[in-house]
């Protein structure tokens, strides 16, 4: 089977981005925060470029420690036609160079997702199995996420057409089960993607909590 059959046959199947929740490192924004957002403008709600992130991840299927093969940490931005994040968006989907590639999200082949989305690699591609789970599984997530945040009313539908996502996705070399990939770059990019729209956090919060030992850095210095 080529790697195209392989990225197209997991669109046709594989787990749902809805079904099994993963546990998410830090907590989900509250609605009421995202309504808070798009009352207080009076206008658009993607009036500017956002920033949001979100790491996902959970102990391995044996118990024998965090999941570091297959975590999903999504760095995104988003903003509306015009912005740096149209620009960013055209920069990253037309330049292509060897393990480091942008591509759409797309919910299924000829269905991309509105807003318009590219995803690019945080890890450099250095194998067809690694090149097959960003255009499949992980695609497959982002793109799902994105437009449950539209369904949701997260991104307003009459603003969708007019909005552009750059996501940034992380695929470890040796990541080894597709359905986490699937179900933790779902999570991730759409709490990101949350987060982004209620502009959390706010750097008073931050202020407060960035010294609290609660708040650990999975992958921080021993």
């Amino acid at each position: 089977m080529s790697i195209l059959d392989k990225i197209l046959s997991l669109f046709g199947g594989g787990s749902s981005a809805d079904d099994t929740p993963a546990p998410v490192v830090n907590a989900s924004v509250p609605a009421s925060s995202v309504a808070a957002t798009q009352k207080s403008g009076g206008g658009r709600v993607i009036d500017r470029v956002l920033v949001g992130e979100s790491l996902v991840i959970d102990t391995r299927p044996d118990g024998s420690g965090l999941d570091l093969l297959n975590v999903a940490h999504i760095d995104l931005i988003i903003g509306p036609r015009g912005s740096a994040a149209e620009k960013s968006f055209t920069r990253a989907l037309t330049t292509q160079r060897k393990g480091v590639n942008g591509l759409l999200a797309v919910v299924a082949p000829n269905m991309m997702t509105k807003p318009s989305t590219v995803m690019f690699n945080k890890v450099t591609i250095k194998n067809g199995r690694q090149a097959v789970q960003m255009f499949g599984p992980a695609q497959r997530g982002v793109a799902m996420a994105v437009m449950d945040c539209v369904a949701d009313g997260t991104i307003p539908e009459n603003e969708a057409d007019d909005v552009f996502i750059c996501v940034g996705v992380f695929i470890d070399h040796k990541a080894d089960i597709d359905e986490r990939i699937q179900e933790w770059n779902y999570r991730a990019t759409k709490e990101a993607i949350k987060r982004a729209v209620a502009r959390e956090p706010r750097a008073a919060e931050v202020v407060k909590q960035y010294k609290d030992p609660t708040f650990l850095h999975p992958f921080a210095a021993k």
